[in-house]
C-alpha cells in the first residue's frame, strides 16, 4: 500500500499550544506587491506588519511610547502574519523545511538601541514552533525613524520550503 508520508511536526498545534493564533487568512498587500515570491524551493516573504489575527493594527515607535517587551509582543505579531502568509502559500506550514533569514525593521528614536531585542520576539517564536533545527535563522534588525501606517515593526524572511510530497510504501 502506498501513503503520502508527512513529517509529524503539526506546527499549528504548536503555535496553539504556545497561546498564539495563527490568522486564517493571509494579509492582505499594503501596496502594489504580493505576499511572497516563490524561487525554487524558497519563498522570500514581503515586510509582514504586527496585526493581531482578530483585532487592529498595533502601532506605536520604540523609545517613545511603546516599551522594549512591547515592541517584542508586536514583532511576535508580525511573525505570525508572515507564517499565514506562508501557510497561503504552501498549504502546510509543516511543508517548512528551515527558516534561513529574517529582516526586521524597527520604528524607534534616534536614542533607542535594543532593536535586536524588540526583534528576539520574532526569533524566539519561530525557535518555538519549528524547534531549533528548523526555526534558527540569520537575521537583521535595523532601526528606522519610521515605518508604514505607523507599525512599530516590519519583519520579511526567507523560508525554505519542501514542495515534494514523498510517497513511501508500507
Amino acid at each position: 500500500m502506498w501513503r503520502i508520508a508527512r513529517r509529524s511536526v503539526h506546527v499549528e498545534a504548536r503555535i496553539a499550544a504556545l497561546g498564539f493564533k495563527l490568522p486564517k487568512i493571509p494579509p492582505e498587500p499594503k501596496g502594489n506587491y504580493c505576499n511572497f515570491v516563490r524561487s525554487g524551493n524558497q519563498l522570500h516573504m514581503c515586510g509582514h506588519l504586527p496585526q493581531p489575527a482578530d483585532g487592529p493594527l498595533v502601532t506605536g515607535r520604540l523609545g517613545e511610547n511603546m516599551t522594549t517587551e512591547q515592541g517584542k509582543a508586536a514583532a511576535q505579531l508580525a511573525a505570525l502574519q508572515m507564517l499565514a502568509s506562508v501557510k497561503g502559500a504552501c498549504g502546510d506550514l509543516d511543508k517548512v523545511r528551515r527558516v534561513v533569514k529574517i529582516v526586521g525593521f524597527v520604528n524607534s528614536t534616534t536614542d533607542y538601541n535594543t532593536q535586536h531585542l524588540v526583534m528576539n520576539g520574532c526569533s524566539d517564536l519561530m525557535g518555538d514552533v519549528f524547534g531549533v533545527e528548523i526555526g534558527r535563522h540569520a537575521r537583521s534588525s535595523l532601526g528606522t525613524s519610521i515605518l508604514p501606517l505607523n507599525v512599530p515593526v516590519e519583519i520579511e524572511g526567507i523560508f525554505e520550503i519542501d514542495w515534494d510530497q514523498v510517497i513511501v510504501k508500507d
